[in-house]
């Protein structure tokens, strides 16, 4: 398998981020834009699509399964800063996987972003 390259993301980079404003306005997300691709973790897609993280993973673990998408051509870690100041790598899922999971999950959030 080929090792994918570790990416380090200053939290301070404003070219690095984008933000999804819902239609009514009450919540966003910021999304990661690296090498032309939208970037988000399971806890992302979570307030995106207003579900739990746990539905996420079961419909990430669904689509790899089928064969839907290949899980090393949709994931890419990402080093974060967490609260507690310490540096994680972290699974994030581009735009591939974050369309496939909108269609799978059932909200009103889910058919606004599509």
């Amino acid at each position: 398998m080929k090792k994918k390259k570790e990416i380090s993301i200053v939290r301070s980079s404003a070219a690095e981020y984008l933000t999804f404003i819902t239609a009514t306005g009450e919540s966003d997300v910021n999304a990661i834009y690296f090498d032309e691709n939208v970037w988000l973790t399971q806890k992302m897609m979570g307030l995106l699509y207003n579900v739990e993280t746990h539905t996420i993973n079961y419909h990430l673990k669904k689509i790899f399964a089928d064969g839907e998408l290949d899980e090393n051509s949709v994931i890419r870690k990402f080093r974060i800063t967490a609260s507690d100041g310490k540096s994680y790598n972290t699974n994030h899922y581009n735009l591939k996987a974050i369309i496939a999971v909108g269609n799978k999950v059932d909200s009103p959030r889910a058919v606004q972003f599509r």
